[in-house]
């Protein structure tokens, strides 16, 4: 008896066999995230055009390589993706470093935390929109994946939006969490960003040397990122220089394609002839 999921001998290809093709091209652009979930079995056979048998075995293949994964009761999700950093930003969704660290399996923790109220320069005022001289609170860390230096980061947030505590403020970032996940929680409608990236050589004589480790020349990432609320105000800004493969970021472009190829116009006529028997 063959063997479940295995494939067409070379020069024959099976329904099963075009099915798992479809599906990987459909997920594979990367408009699907890990942990994203897919449609149910049956809405998938039918954008398909197969039987759920032959989506089935499609999909038990695609579960052996780890593309998907499917959980008894919940679904089928897309599967993890091995990256060799400690995490990687597509970029084409605001999340935060530490959601996307944690779905990575890394630990983010801080250190040399600083939390400060400055009066902003020229620059920083016309980043948030005040007037030079206004005071706003500073936050500056080390961020450690692991207790590896991962980036140090620095965040100013604009002297509207609401703060918790600073004791509250400090116990959060130093578990890990970014200024993005306390503004969030404090009901701030944060809701798109604008980012700029830049290459930079860090030596050990520049501020950034001895907090990323870094022992000679280094080539780092700089982002410096705006947050705005609904109203296109700015929540804060931030400026994170990350430590060699702490980051990798990504372009992600695909030619639109919103359901997975049709493939099964031969696979209702098959199961009718053999149910009708030979002609």
């Amino acid at each position: 008896m063959a063997e479940i999921g295995a494939r067409a001998p070379a020069g024959r290809r099976s329904l099963v066999d075009s099915a798992e093709e479809a599906l990987r091209n459909w997920l594979a652009p990367g408009r699907h995230r890990a942990g994203d979930r897919l449609p149910p079995e049956q809405d998938l056979a039918s954008m398909l055009g197969v039987s759920r048998g032959t989506l089935r075995t499609a999909l038990e293949r695609l579960e052996a390589s780890g593309e998907i994964v499917r959980r008894q009761g919940s679904g089928t999700f897309v599967g993890r993706v091995a990256k060799p950093a400690g995490f990687r930003e597509g970029l084409e969704r605001l999340e935060s470093y530490s959601s996307l660290a944690r779905s990575r399996g890394v630990t983010l923790g801080a250190r040399d935390l600083q939390i400060e109220h400055i009066a902003v320069d020229d620059d920083l005022a016309r980043s948030l929109g005040v007037e030079p001289g206004t005071t706003a609170t500073r936050i500056a860390r080390v961020v450690v994946a692991d207790g590896r230096p991962l980036a140090l980061m620095v965040d100013t947030v604009h002297p509207a939006a609401k703060l918790p505590s600073e004791a509250r403020l400090r116990r959060a970032i130093e578990r890990g969490d970014m200024v993005l996940d306390v503004l969030l929680a404090q009901g701030v409608p944060i809701a798109y960003s604008t980012t700029s990236i830049a290459a930079r050589l860090v030596t050990p004589e520049d501020p950034e040397g001895p907090a990323l480790g870094a022992k000679r020349p280094t080539a780092v990432l700089q982002l410096e990122e705006l947050c705005h609320t609904t109203s296109g105000a700015v929540s804060h800004h931030s400026r994170d220089v990350f430590a060699p493969e702490a980051l990798e970021p990504q372009i992600v472009r695909w030619i639109e394609a919103r359901r997975p190829v049709h493939i099964g116009q031969g696979d209702a006529a098959g199961r009718r002839r053999r149910t009708r028997g030979p002609a």
